[in-house]
């Protein structure tokens, strides 16, 4: 069962917070990461983005959490499959420190083409990005549009079920949400720039 729905989008500390949703709940969280190794989710993930029905607990079977892109990007369904989980918006600082972020990792990562036997992933992908926007290519539009989400998430999602948070954040917040003590470790930090153009072999 779903647990905690993340809102913000890739690059906002993401798979930082899928590690830290890990410890705390003790089961898998969903990533973007885990479509790579389910090869039947991504005509699902666009189905969502058509807006077609979704049988969401069959697609998470297993996982107590969601978070980045796919997810993200049809956060409004989720919420509204898992009306009991809080719904996390990942956030950095400004719009400027994601944008540099996403671009030298995620878009261009996704402005090679289909990448080998991907060809259902690469077409979720480019569905996802044109719910974004189709400008997303283009530093003002991604950027206005990373604002856009942010600012709908929390103007329709209650006060008492949000969760703001950025990577500083650590654990608190994500602790006083799901009422669990703070662990006596520190917070996992993963996936820099650098990490994801390796692992992507982005080369500069």
């Amino acid at each position: 069962m779903i647990r905690v729905v993340g809102a913000g989008l890739g690059r906002t500390g993401t798979t930082s917070l899928k590690a830290a949703l890990e410890q705390l709940l003790g089961g898998p969280c969903y990533h973007m990461f885990e479509v790579f190794g389910h090869p039947e989710h991504p005509s699902q993930w666009s189905a969502a983005y058509r807006g077609d029905p979704v049988e969401w607990p069959a697609l998470f079977d297993g996982y107590t959490a969601v978070v980045d892109w796919p997810a993200a990007g049809v956060w409004r369904q989720l919420a509204a499959a898992y009306p009991d989980a809080p719904v996390i918006l990942s956030t950095r600082r400004d719009a400027d420190i994601w944008w540099k972020s996403a671009s030298e990792t995620i878009f261009v990562a996704l402005g090679g083409g289909p990448p080998p036997d991907l060809d259902d992933w690469f077409e979720m992908a480019m569905a996802m990005m044109a719910s974004f926007t189709p400008d997303w290519r283009e530093a003002d539009a991604a950027k206005a549009a990373y604002e856009a989400h942010n600012a709908a998430v929390r103007a329709e999602v209650p006060s008492d079920r949000l969760v703001e948070w950025q990577p500083d954040d650590g654990w608190e917040p994500l602790c006083a949400a799901l009422g669990l003590p703070v662990p006596n470790e520190p917070f996992p930090h993963s996936n820099t720039t650098e990490e994801f153009r390796a692992h992507f072999g982005l080369h500069h």
